[in-house]
């Protein structure tokens, strides 16, 4: 049998950060995945250059049944602390937008960052190792796995959520959890695309690959980004983002102007060029193939605007600051980028990420009911988490 101080279970963010902190203060430490390569998900997040935080991170840029309960360790180990442990291992970084911190050459390096820290204090890191049963013993736990057995004192769960599964996710952290009697509340996708009903996507499928500034809006919350038209549906940033907010059913309202007042575009066309055709006033503003499918899709007059009467250009006006539309649903786990929902935080200790109720046993990461917004909040809330773990465990 193999005797460890403290166990990992994932091999991802929150895992290899949490064991080199258990490390750096002297406990014997391994961290265990069924993952032929660790990291995968850091690999290719952030279109290959991972989006390792945010400059901005803040408590409320998460959602958490218990929204207070992220804020002890991101307190404690702020997105500043991670961005000085990346310049202290020489890697050259740069600000894309709105915060967001990008490796300026690959993924890779944040991956050789977390592996030297591990190096440095003397993990162990085994891949390939299926894990069969976990047990409580006295003093510890118990694990039956393809390589043998071991026994630890702390027994941390870092395994990330169902987001991906082509990379390997899997429920194996929430089935722990249920094992040992905590709560795990209902999991969905999220920061992931919407799909949309037959007769949305027949005309606005065209419209794939152009992308356009809005603010989508969902159950009181606004985000202020990117749109990308798909083949299925909706994608690109602001939709990304709002889908963390959105429930089966809702509509969302886009305002696709958002930096210009349609009443008074169409009033100054109705002016200045009242013999130009509804779609040659629009082109100013939007791509040409979006003002087509636009027109086609809500039934509007394409004539020109001196003929159009107020009711029709208030309509119009309207569908472009508020344009209502009903996702038939999103592309789901398989390409979203988090799990909400997941263990649930009362059964936690904020300042550890040990269960209440089972002495020794941690939950870190995604596989707790902490998910942050997209630009580097989930990676922030891995460092934080983790952290906040290594230090006791």
């Amino acid at each position: 049998m193999i005797k460890r101080d403290v166990l990992v279970i994932g091999a991802g963010a929150a895992g290899l950060f949490c064991a080199a902190q258990a490390g750096a203060r002297g406990r014997s430490v391994e961290v265990l995945d069924h993952a032929k390569k660790v990291g995968r998900k850091i690999l290719m997040s952030g279109g290959g250059r991972c989006n390792f935080t945010n400059m901005y991170a803040e408590p409320a840029n998460f959602l958490s049944q218990n929204p207070h309960f992220c804020k002890s360790a991101l307190s404690r180990y702020t997105q500043w602390d991670f961005i000085g442990l990346v310049a202290e291992h020489g890697i050259a970084y740069h600000e894309k937008t709105l915060g967001q911190l990008f490796c300026d050459d690959s993924a890779k390096d944040i991956v050789d960052l977390l592996l030297n820290e591990c190096k440095k204090a003397a993990v162990t890191i085994t891949t390939r190792c299926e894990i069969t049963s976990v047990e409580k013993i006295e003093g510890g736990y118990l694990l039956t796995t393809s390589n043998g057995e071991y026994s630890c004192e702390s027994l941390v769960i870092a395994t990330g959520g169902l987001s991906m599964p082509k990379l390997g996710a899997t429920p194996f952290g929430y089935k722990i959890a249920e094992q040992f009697g905590l709560n795990v509340l209902p999991t969905r996708a999220a920061l992931v695309p919407f799909t949309l009903h037959d007769k949305d996507k027949d005309i606005l499928a065209e419209l794939s690959g152009i992308a356009v500034d809005v603010y989508a809006s969902c159950n009181d919350t606004t985000f202020k980004e990117a749109m990308l038209f798909t083949h299925r549906g909706l994608s690109g940033p602001a939709m990304l983002q709002i889908s963390s907010y959105w429930e089966a059913g809702d509509s969302l309202s886009i305002n696709t102007l958002p930096n210009d007042d349609a009443t008074a575009l169409l009033q100054t066309a109705r002016t200045e060029t009242p013999d130009a055709l509804l779609a040659t006033c629009l082109n100013k503003v939007f791509p040409k193939r979006m003002v087509q499918s636009f027109i086609e899709y809500h039934n509007w007059r394409n004539v020109p605007v001196k003929q159009l009467t107020h009711g029709e250009c208030d309509a119009i006006a309207d569908t472009l600051e508020n344009w209502q539309i009903k996702p038939n649903g999103t592309e789901g786990y398989r390409t979203a980028e988090v799990t909400i929902g997941g263990v649930d935080t009362n059964e936690l200790s904020s300042k550890t990420m040990m269960a209440k109720n089972v002495e020794g046993l941690y939950f870190i990461g995604e596989v707790v009911d902490v998910t942050g917004w997209l630009g580097g909040f989930n990676f922030q809330w891995a460092w934080s988490s983790g952290w906040a773990a290594g230090q006791v465990v």
